[in-house]
C-alpha cells in the first residue's frame, strides 16, 4: 500500500551519538518549514536528544513513539522512536564506544525496515564512521554497504546532489592506483543507467541529460594521454545511447563540471571519488546531499562526517541535513512506482 504523499513520513536516523548527528538533527527540526514538507521522526535515543536540546537551550517536547502513526509532527515536538538507552553524557565522550557504535547501526536497521515495510516514505541518515561500526563488530564499512545488504540491492551508486550540480561515482573508496583496474565498460554502463533511471523516477526529470567525464587530461586526446577513453568509457557511452539514454562523453574533466553547473547537464558520471567530489564540494560544501541510487527505498544523507573535533559544542552547521530532509520529502512526493523496484 502506497503512503499518502501530501506530507510523507520521513525517518531520520540519529547517527553516531558522539558525533554532531544529535546536534544538527535538533537544529534542523528547529526549522518550522520542515513540518510543512514532511512528518519527520527521529530514530535514535531520547536521552541523547534531550542532551542536545539542553546544549542548544531549546525547549522542544520529546514525544516517544513506537509507530509512525503515533507521532504528532508539529513544530516544538520531537517525535522519536527510541532504539537505544545510552546513559553517558555524550559531551564528555571523546570517541565512539562499543555501545554507541552498536546503537548507530541499530538506528539504521530500524529505518531501513520501516521504509521496506512502507511505514515511512524514506530515510535520512546523520553521519557515522567506519571506526564505530568496527567497534560494534559490524561487517559493514558504512551506510551504503549496510543499505545494500539489508535491501538486497546488487546494483547501486552514490550520488552527491545539489541544486547546481549532481555527480555519480563509478569507483568510490579505492586508491588512485586501483582506479583504472576498477573501471569496466559494464560498470560505467550500470552507473549511467542508474543515473538515468533515478533522475526520472525521483528527481522528476523527464529526459535526463547525462555527461560522462573522461579519466585522463583532455579526455585522453584521442589516445595520446591514455587509452581508457577509447577502450572503456566511449564504448560504454555508445551502449547507453543505444538504449535510448541521452548521454554524452567521455568529456574533458576540466570543463564538464563548469558546463553542468551552468545547466547543460543534469548529472555528471565520474570515474573516481575526488574527480566528482572536489568540484561538488567547491560548489555545495554546506548544502550538498548524498543519496543512494538503485535502492528500493528512498535514502538521503548529509554530505559530511561525524566531526568529532567540534561535536557537542553547539557550533555544527546543519545546512546539509536540512537539504537532505527536503530532498527525501521531494523524492517521496515525486517517486514513480515501479521504476526503482
Amino acid at each position: 500500500m502506497k503512503l499518502p504523499v501530501t506530507r510523507p513520513y520521513i525517518g531520520i536516523t540519529m547517527g553516531d551519538p558522539v558525533g554532531i548527528g544529535p546536534e544538527i538533527l535538533v537544529k534542523a527540526l528547529n526549522n518550522p518549514k520542515i513540518y510543512t514538507l514532511c512528518k519527520p521522526m527521529i530514530i535514535g535515543d531520547s536521552n541523547i536528544i534531550k542532551q542536545a536540546l539542553k546544549l542548544l537551550k531549546y525547549e522542544h517536547h520529546v514525544h516517544i513513539i513506537n509507530d509512525p502513526d503515533q507521532g504528532r509532527y508539529v513544530f516544538n515536538t520531537l517525535d522519536i522512536i527510541d532504539i537505544s538507552t545510552i546513559q553517558e553524557n555524550c559531551s564528555l565522550l571523546l570517541a565512539p564506544t562499543i555501545e554507541t557504535g552498536t546503537a548507530m547501526q541499530d538506528y539504521i536497521i530500524k529505518g531501513i525496515d520501516l521504509a521496506l515495510t512502507h511505514h515511512i516514505a524514506g530515510i535520512v541518515t546523520c553521519p557515522i564512521t567506519k571506526t564505530a561500526l568496527k567497534l560494534a563488530g559490524s561487517q559493514f564499512h558504512g551506510h551504503t554497504e549496510l543499505l545494500a545488504h539489508r535491501t538486497k540491492t546488487k546494483e547501486y551508486a552514490m550520488m552527491l546532489s545539489g541544486n547546481k550540480l549532481k555527480v555519480v561515482l563509478v569507483t568510490i573508496h579505492i586508491p588512485l592506483t586501483q582506479v583504472v583496474a576498477g573501471l569496466t565498460k559494464q560498470e560505467i554502463i550500470k552507473k549511467i543507467k542508474l543515473t538515468h533511471t533515478s533522475l526520472k523516477s525521483r528527481f522528476n526529470i523527464k529526459i535526463p541529460r547525462i555527461a560522462v567525464a573522461g579519466l585522463n587530461p583532455h579526455a585522453g586526446e584521442a589516445g595520446m594521454f591514455g587509452p581508457e577513453e577509447e577502450d572503456i568509457i566511449a564504448p560504454a557511452v555508445r551502449a547507453a545511447k543505444n538504449e535510448g539514454i541521452n548521454v554524452k562523453g567521455p568529456l574533458p574533466p576540466d570543463t564538464v563540471f563548469y558546463q553542468a553547473v551552468n545547466g547543460r547537464y543534469d548529472a555528471v558520471v565520474c570515474m573516481y571519488h575526488d574527480q566528482g567530489l572536489i568540484p561538488f564540494k567547491l560548489t555545495h560544501f554546506k548544502d550538498g546531499v548524498n543519496t543512494t541510487l538503485g535502492l528500493p527505498i528512498i535514502r538521503t544523507s548529509v554530505d559530511h562526517g561525524t566531526a568529532y573535533d567540534i561535536a557537542w559544542q553547539g557550533i555544527a552547521d546543519h545546512s546539509s541535513l536540512i537539504e537532505a530532509i527536503k530532498m527525501a520529502a521531494f523524492q517521496a512526493k515525486h517517486e514513480k512506482p515501479g521504476i526503482n523496484g
